[in-house]
């Protein structure tokens, strides 16, 4: 086409969205933002945004069961399970300014609620009205996956999605699915009084972590009162009942409510994907190249529509290349940087990871070296009795580059940030512990594992020269 109404079209105002309409606006592309729920996206309205803040006041709740801990002969806290839901909204509504229509407007980017459906390469339907594009770019997110299992069409389940609707906190909960998510939520409902079962079908929960995690998340769940059943398959539901077959045999686990925490898939349908020839992957997401480009050339997509990562954080990384892809190709193109992707689970303790771990070492016969540190010998955590967890890099053998780390500790989505940087521009261990870190935080942690290495490392024929030097001076 000679002319375009817009630079580019963003279809969803989710994490994704919003940061490819930010960036595109900054830089004085005229910009149209459909979505056609609410701007936020998932993250703010039913994901990350509510389970943090809900996460947060269970964990008051369990500070002051705690609270002989800390000094204290007694604590009472009685509360209304509704008085923590409203809480939840009222920091969704406190943060929905940052999202809001108002301010991407105020930016210069044309908001549209409705359905935006794909009729050509250039051009989007939305209420009835064409919209013409050099470039689109296709941010529509995920949803929650709901398994086929008889009978759970006849019970009013639970998802991310209208699990914040909730007004009495259920006295049976049972979890299916014992990832992130899953345990995520266990840990808080069973703080604030549920009798939690997580329900995993595989052999173990949290499966893309190391066996010495996983085996710290079961005690502490064992010692919070959360049934963790692995090897459990759901068959049917029963009235309030679900029926598993466990190695053959049939175990019946009552419950008042059931939360699907199974994954998430994308939205791909009812925008005009499939009538355009959008190929999608075999696991339903968008495929797209190292420029995040789909097989229509003007046409990118970012976000949890095509993963592989379904982070709000990585979400908004790949929004910037789609987004400076989107509006200045094929003058300049930049492929899209997966070399240092973080992330958490906000457990108690938390669990962050960067980089690889030992099961995807091993699974990659990547050779590897580990330092550990543990965070029960860290000042910090001693006075905050929180000596729980551990600092894990692998490095390269007989080096300080840094392959991946992992970390169980409180605060460890914030310890592991260090590590990314380091990962991404290069920085070893040595420079890690050369860097002065302050006294008494977690992050001393960092340069602890950094001198365990060191001194895991130090040249045994030197040592033994400065050991003679020394008896020579004394």
């Amino acid at each position: 086409m000679s002319k375009y109404d817009y630079n580019v079209i963003v279809i969803g105002a989710g994490s994704a969205g919003l940061v490819s309409s930010y960036i595109a606006s900054a830089v004085k592309a005229k910009v149209l933002l459909i979505e056609k729920y609410k701007m936020g996206g998932d993250c703010l309205n039913t994901g990350c945004v509510p389970s943090k803040a809900f996460i947060r006041s269970a964990k008051m709740m369990s500070y002051a069961r705690r609270a002989k801990e800390f000094g204290f002969k007694k604590t009472e806290v009685k509360f209304e399970f509704q008085d923590i839901m409203k809480r939840v909204q009222t920091i969704i509504k406190s943060i929905e300014p940052n999202d809001s229509r108002d301010r991407y407007t105020k930016l210069g980017v044309d908001c549209i609620d409705g359905i935006g459906k794909l009729i050509s390469p250039h051009k989007v339907e939305v209420k009835g009205k064409i919209l013409t594009a050099r470039s689109i770019i296709i941010a529509t997110g995920a949803h929650p996956m709901v398994p086929n299992i008889e009978g759970l069409d006849k019970i009013n389940y639970l998802t991310s999605e209208n699990l914040w609707n909730l007004k009495k906190l259920p006295r049976k909960l049972v979890i299916l699915g014992g990832g992130p998510i899953g345990s995520e939520m266990a840990q808080a409902f069973s703080r604030l009084g549920s009798e939690v079962t997580i329900v995993e079908m595989s052999s173990q929960i949290m499966s893309r972590e190391d066996n010495d995690v996983v085996q710290l998340v079961k005690e502490r769940f064992k010692k919070e009162g959360i049934k963790v059943l692995v090897d459990h398959k759901a068959i049917n539901f029963k009235s309030n009942k679900l029926i598993c077959d466990h190695k053959g045999k049939e175990k019946v686990i009552e419950f008042d409510q059931v939360l699907l925490a199974l994954g998430r898939s994308p939205n791909i349908n009812g925008f005009g994907l499939s009538e355009l020839g959008v190929k999608i992957r075999n696991n339903g997401t968008i495929k797209a190249n190292q420029f995040l480009q789909t097989n229509i050339s003007n046409i990118f997509v970012c976000g949890d529509v095509t993963g592989p990562y379904q982070f709000t954080h990585t979400a908004a990384h790949q929004a910037w290349y789609a987004t400076v892809n989107a509006l200045f190709s094929p003058f300049k193109k930049f492929k899209v940087d997966y070399s240092a992707i973080p992330w958490t689970t906000f457990l108690d303790p938390e669990i962050a990871r960067v980089g690889l771990n030992e099961k995807e070492a091993k699974e990659l016969n990547i050779p590897y070296e580990t330092t550990v540190f543990g965070i029960d010998h860290l000042d910090r955590a001693i006075t905050d009795s929180e000596g729980i967890g551990f600092i894990k890099v692998l490095t390269k053998p007989g080096k300080d580059k840094i392959l991946g780390v992992t970390i169980v500790s409180s605060h460890a989505g914030d310890l592991i940030a260090e590590y990314t940087l380091a990962m991404k521009h290069s920085i070893g261990l040595n420079n890690i512990l050369g860097t002065i870190h302050v006294y008494p935080t977690y992050s001393e942690a960092n340069k602890f594992v950094a001198g365990e290495w060191k001194r895991s490392h130090l040249p045994l024929f030197l040592i033994k020269v400065l050991e003679k030097f020394n008896n020579i001076r004394r």
